[in-house]
């Protein structure tokens, strides 16, 4: 069981990985940095370079950025080993993840993170930013969830 847990999470964190680095090597190929070119009404395709965390959040931080990823990398790795047995804790897990190496292979390869959705209004993102942010959303739903476990009642109705 355990072993499944940790292969399903490693599929997804492959799988993001690899759909983020094909999006962005054909931005890096097909836009040049600072373009846009708009693919529907509200959606554009640009090419920008990040050198920060989310939003553009600590640009140029160099050393913060590795340290507020590893410490955040840590935290959940933990709770991933701690919790093998959580319902679908493997989701969440593989998605954090693999959002996280998709950044970080831009930042080793190039020095900042390529990012090509623009929304209104909106700094730009891209695949990995997607799976980090629903990744969180489905580690808190997985977080909430009860593990199919009711609660014992006692006679009177009143939870032990």
């Amino acid at each position: 069981m355990r072993a499944a847990v940790w292969a399903r999470a490693g599929l997804v964190l492959a799988l993001v990985v690899v759909l983020d680095q094909a999006t962005k090597a054909l931005v890096r190929h097909g836009i040049e940095i600072g373009e846009e070119d708009s693919i529907l009404p509200a959606i554009s395709l640009v090419h920008v370079r990040n050198t920060g965390v989310a939003f553009g959040a600590f640009a140029g931080g160099g050393i913060i950025v590795v340290v507020l990823v590893a410490a955040a990398l840590s935290a959940l790795l933990y709770y991933f080993v701690t919790h093998l047995d959580k319902r679908l804790i493997w989701l969440p897990t593989g998605m954090l993840l693999g959002g996280s190496i998709g950044n970080i292979i831009d930042r080793i390869r190039d020095g900042a993170v390529t990012d090509f959705v623009k929304l209104p209004a909106w700094p730009a993102f891209n695949v990995a930013d997607m799976s980090i942010t629903f990744g969180v959303l489905v580690l808190l739903w997985v977080i909430e969830q009860q593990d199919g476990r009711e609660p014992a009642h006692a006679a009177d109705g009143r939870t032990r």
